[in-house]
């Protein structure tokens, strides 16, 4: 992190945020800007001019090379600058701030995580956008100059926010790689009035497919008939199965305890409500045979699809696979789902697990992806549930969904790549 972009990134900002501070101590104490008016004055020069000796700052010591002309500088790249300065000031004043405290997290932390995403926001929107420098080609005599469309890019994002994903190569390693047994956890609790058409939905489809599976259901110490339901479910089919949940009540226990027991060589997490397409479990099963280590689905690129979802959630959902999207540099904008397909050898690599509730859904993906783990990312399609009550209550979650995204986030940075894939150790000298 001291090497790259990043770091000199936030030097900079610092260095240009004291600017700010005693800029404006010495308009107000020693030149007088001292009223209402004059301190609003004082303000705006303050801000324009620390804003001003950031995009210098950066330009020369965070992006440097390319063309330094008046055009190129003057009409293009500051304004950009400005841009991005504003969008991240604004998306922290208007959307991060009031969902934040709307979730109840403590308003410090709320700041911290205010100025870390506005950075994020400020740093990929400079990297992609601002500091691309168009490189001039050669010019004939007396004609106007022109500007080609090879774009000038020192380094790209920082190695610190690229996706390492090994995508195995070798056709005898993809043939070990072949899933025979393929298991599907799913967590019930009182869903006596879904889990049987889920159950029979699934099993039907992956034995037309002619798919070896398991069904392993999660009672969750349901308080309703979902009990006597699975046991019926049980005698019917052979491969459906179920155990008690012999943790504490919660989404993530209930899951964790699937996971200590399934048997297969790949597990998908599957919700109980029948939100989730049998269609996709075949497709995440064929892709995961390619040999990528995870496939992930998302309902928000071209080809997924959500039905019926209540605006409420879908926009704090939108935002926090923002947030940990530009907080991981991600091209994953659906981390939140539970519906996701893992190795077994990702479930051992990234356990122990930790979390009690729904941040579970988080925890996983992040953690296979921070490790090293390959992934793949297919459209999904969900839909809301027909029947029953919705067990996530998002004010109950907000502050865990953080917790658990910060705690990984310090993971990333902090850890000295101590629980990275050993094959990609090797690889990477600052952690021999």
């Amino acid at each position: 992190m001291f090497k790259n972009k990043i770091f000199k990134f936030l030097i900079g900002g610092g260095f240009a945020a004291a600017f700010n501070i005693v800029l404006m101590f010495l308009l107000i104490e020693w030149l007088g800007f001292n009223t209402v008016f004059l301190r609003n004055i004082a303000n705006v020069i303050s801000i324009e001019l620390s804003l001003l000796l950031s995009f210098f700052i950066y330009r020369i010591w965070v992006w440097p090379g390319g063309v330094w002309t008046v055009r190129e500088v003057l009409w293009r790249q500051i304004p950009l600058y400005h841009v991005a300065a504003g969008t991240a000031i604004m998306v922290r004043i208007f959307l991060l701030f009031p969902l934040l405290d709307w979730l109840g997290i403590n308003y410090a932390v709320n700041t911290l995580v205010g100025v870390l995403v506005s950075a994020s926001l400020n740093y990929l929107i400079s990297d992609r956008l601002v500091f691309k420098t168009p490189i001039k080609t050669a010019q004939k005599p007396h004609e106007p100059m022109e500007f080609s469309q090879a774009i000038y890019y020192p380094e790209g994002l920082a190695p610190a926010l690229e996706e390492k994903t090994i995508i195995p190569t070798d056709s005898t390693q993809e043939t070990s790689k072949k899933i025979k047994l393929f298991s599907l956890v799913i967590p019930a609790y009182n869903e006596e009035s879904c889990i049987q058409a889920t159950v029979e939905s699934i099993s039907q489809l992956l034995e037309q497919r002619q798919i070896d599976y398991e069904i392993l259901v999660v009672n969750d110490n349901s308080r309703d008939r979902t009990e006597e339901v699975l046991k019926q479910l049980c005698d019917e089919n052979p491969r459906v199965n179920y155990i008690n949940n012999y943790y504490p009540n919660g989404y993530g226990f209930a899951v964790r305890c699937g996971l200590e027991n399934f048997r297969g060589d790949a597990v998908a997490i599957v919700m109980a409500d029948s939100s989730d397409s049998p269609e996709n479990i075949v497709d995440y099963y064929y892709k995961l045979q390619e040999g990528y280590d995870c496939v992930f689905g998302s309902r928000f690129i071209r080809g997924g699809k959500v039905i019926d979802y209540p605006v409420h959630k879908l926009i704090v959902n939108r935002l926090a696979n923002a947030f940990i999207k530009v907080l991981f540099g991600l091209k994953l904008n659906d981390t939140t789902n539970a519906f996701k397909i893992y190795r077994r050898e990702v479930i051992e690599g990234i356990s122990p697990l930790i979390s009690h509730h729904f941040n579970l859904t988080v925890e996983m993906p992040l953690k296979a992806i921070i490790r090293g783990y390959s992934y793949s990312i297919i459209p999904i399609t969900w839909q809301n549930r027909k029947r029953g009550v919705s067990k996530l209550k998002l004010k109950e979650m907000g502050s865990r969904y953080l917790f658990i995204v910060l705690f990984i986030w310090l993971e990333k940075y902090l850890s000295r790549g101590d629980y990275v894939l050993s094959h990609l150790k090797s690889s990477n000298s600052y952690l021999k």
